[in-house]
């Protein structure tokens, strides 16, 4: 694979510290690398792969140099201002913000799903919402095989979700300390159906997004989708019970051999042997987790799946890097 000059933008968030950790698991092909952050920032070191960088401040000359791929994570409202400076540029951006994601111009892509969107980007390809990006892994299958006619999602978020604010929250409370910066309600011994703001139809940003989203990557705005989000008191990972109606009659047998052999997700399902997907599992990995694989009979064709991955490395940081990947192979 041709090796490639790449920039990380946002460089000593949480994300994108898991970017230099993914790059270097996966040993991804690069030649030059530079990292980017705010004012603050500047001047830290960070390492991959054995080396040490030094971070520089993002500003409207930082594209001026031989970059191929630049990964973003650094909010939305860098990602509107500098995004397009780099793709002016000739820089292909790969952003983990939610800025450009239902930008009709802008591919929203999970390379398990809709790698050939990759082909009509404009210079910036979005990274979708965390909670989004591994329920399309499990669903893409059964889009494909059976036909899907409704989905519902209920989602049981880690405080990673909110970044170091939403992780300092938990560790606080498990301390007893009550006060809260990231939440509206302490998140210790709780669970808080409130993720982003909520919206005048009285759905979360959250579960909008979720929503949205899924449409956009599937191609199909005929869909009929609901979520409910939940921040749980989990540190890492996020969990799923999808519940979803097919067009087409299904043997779970063959929705488990479906399952095992897509890419991207693990089986997990031998309940008889309390073996299904957790939280503690996922987290640290890449795969998408999948078991619990039931039928619903409360509906025709209806079934049940749980499905958990790690938010900061599949729903974010190595979801953008297998972008990347798939961009290196067409240079």
């Amino acid at each position: 694979m041709k090796k490639v000059n790449i920039a990380v933008v946002g460089a000593t968030g949480m994300v994108g510290r898991s970017f230099l950790k993914v790059l270097e698991d996966r040993d991804f092909p690069y030649e030059n690398l530079y990292l980017f952050a705010s004012a603050r920032s500047a001047g830290k070191t960070l390492t991959c792969k054995g080396k040490t960088y030094t971070v520089e401040e993002l500003n409207e000359s930082s594209f001026d140099r031989d970059i191929d791929i630049a990964l973003f994570s650094a909010g939305g409202e860098t990602s509107k201002k500098f995004s397009p400076i780099a793709a002016s540029k000739g820089v292909t951006v790969v952003d983990n913000s939610s800025a450009w994601r239902m930008d009709p111009d802008v591919p929203l892509v999970v390379p398990e799903v809709n790698p050939e969107d990759i082909a009509w980007n404009k210079g910036i390809i979005a990274n979708p919402n965390c909670s989004t990006i591994q329920a399309v892994v499990a669903l893409k299958p059964l889009y494909e095989n059976y036909g899907i006619e409704r989905i519902v999602y209920s989602t049981y978020q880690a405080v990673s979700g909110s970044g170091v604010k939403g992780v300092s929250d938990l560790e606080e409370g498990l301390k007893g300390n009550k006060a809260c910066k990231a939440y509206p309600h302490p998140i210790a011994d709780n669970c808080l159906p409130h993720i982003d703001v909520f919206l005048e139809n009285g759905y979360t940003k959250e579960e909008m997004k979720m929503i949205d989203e899924t449409k956009k990557i599937m191609g199909d705005q005929d869909l009929n989708i609901t979520a409910t989000a939940v921040r749980v008191p989990v540190f890492y990972s996020h969990s799923e019970s999808i519940n979803v109606q097919l067009k087409k009659p299904f043997e779970l047998d063959d929705i488990k051999s479906l399952m095992d052999q897509s890419e991207g997700i693990v089986l997990m399902d031998k309940v008889s042997e309390n073996v299904y997907p957790l939280a503690s599992i996922a987290a640290g990995t890449d795969p998408v987790y999948v078991g619990r694989i039931r039928k619903d009979f409360s509906i025709e064709n209806g079934l049940n799946l749980w499905v958990v991955a790690d938010n900061i490395r599949k729903g974010a940081a190595t979801n953008t890097i297998q972008i990347a990947e798939k961009l290196v192979e067409t240079l």
